[in-house]
């Protein structure tokens, strides 16, 4: 056997360090540097997309409201609960543009002042913002006419830090009250007329206000954006809607109210529904549901939740419902599904439709304003 002398060795050893230099060099040239996120001050940046909002990462982790959850376990109807507060975020970008504040949720309204502002007023609560139970049922009954409420800030860059440049409140309104005449016994309802809503919610706004600018670190110069909406029955199959909004840029006093022109409807529309809006798309959405039944057997049901703002069509979710048997079932009829929709339904508005089985979500189809063909996702 032939022996390495020390030269021998010192060559084998520039050769390792050689290839571990290479190695690290490798793994530094293709390592992706995050980008995801920015600091200010002790809080992290996300970056966002076009026509979104930056939003704030504290610790590591995104800054959750104050009085999380407070709306997904209020709201009668579960349509409502993304329905009111992805609506707000969109109504927020007409006072607060994307491009010149940051998103953070709701801070400065704790849980218990939430729950408190969302309770009757009383002797203990002088805060309750729904009128005091005057002990009696029915139609002669004080309802609860708000039922839940969020916040949403605007913050922008302070040097190192942020500070808070306005905020924007949306107030659930209830058009129906469910209530026990005794624990535990029947659920009755109670209707809310439309003047009744609208003019209760009037009256509250400037208190909600009030209470907002109380909070430590909202000034009485903070722009604040109040934004009323009408919650759907329990039963609904489409959520409420936005119907009038104000801003305060100081103190409590609002400026004048403007009204939202927002709506939803359910297609296919009922035979006793003789309004004008959703005329067309309900008849392009019934050649959708029959075509689809013609073509697949035992099909469910076809629905879709129209949306509308102004009067005019601005998205719809499709959910269809079957039972499949077999991969292959799926396949097919997914694609069936898309090539039907391009034919019949809208093709100037974002639509997503849903695929299931009465158990579970078997494809989702998404096509936006600009797609020429929908994009698929077939769940194994």
């Amino acid at each position: 056997m032939r022996r390495i002398g020390f030269r021998g060795y010192m060559i084998i050893a520039v050769i390792i360090a050689i290839i571990a230099v290479g190695i690290l060099y490798f793994f530094n040239i293709n390592r992706v540097a995050p980008t995801a996120t920015k600091k200010t001050s002790g809080v992290q940046i996300t970056q966002s997309a076009s026509g979104q909002y930056q939003t704030v990462i504290k610790n590591g982790r995104y800054l959750v409201s104050a009085a999380r959850g407070i709306t997904a376990t209020a709201e009668p109807n579960n349509l409502d609960v993304k329905h009111f507060e992805s609506n707000l975020l969109s109504l927020a970008k007409t006072h607060f543009k994307t491009s010149q504040y940051i998103f953070q949720e709701g801070q400065y309204l704790s849980s218990d002042k939430v729950t408190n502002l969302l309770d009757r007023k009383s002797s203990s609560n002088a805060d309750g913002l729904n009128p005091e139970n005057n002990g009696k049922t029915g139609d002669s009954r004080n309802p609860i006419y708000v039922q839940t409420l969020t916040e949403q800030d605007f913050m922008t860059k302070d040097g190192n830090g942020l500070k808070l440049a306005g905020m924007v409140i949306g107030v659930a309104m209830n058009t129906q009250d469910e209530y026990q005449k005794e624990k535990y016994g029947a659920t009755y309802t109670q209707d809310i007329s439309e003047a009744d809503r609208i003019a209760y919610g009037k009256k509250i706004a400037p208190r909600i206000i009030q209470q907002v600018r109380k909070q430590s670190g909202v000034s009485e110069k903070t722009p604040i954006v109040i934004a009323m909406y009408a919650n759907a029955s329990s039963d609904s199959l489409a959520p409420g809607s936005f119907y009038a909004e104000a801003t305060s840029n100081e103190g409590s006093s609002l400026e004048t109210w403007s009204d939202i022109d927002n709506k939803s409807i359910v297609l296919p529309k009922e035979s006793t529904d003789t309004s004008k809006l959703g005329s067309d798309e309900n008849s392009g959405f019934s050649n959708f549901k029959n075509d689809i039944a013609n073509f697949f057997p035992n099909i469910a049901g076809s629905t879709a939740v129209a949306n509308f703002k102004n009067g005019t069509l601005s998205g719809m979710n499709v959910t269809v419902t079957t039972q499949f048997y077999s991969q292959t079932e799926i396949d097919s009829f997914t694609t069936y599904v898309g090539q039907a929709a391009l034919k019949y339904l809208p093709n100037n508005v974002p639509i997503r439709i849903v695929v299931q089985t009465a158990n579970e979500t078997q494809a989702i189809l998404i096509r936006n304003v600009n797609d020429k063909t929908f994009t698929t996702t077939i769940l194994d």
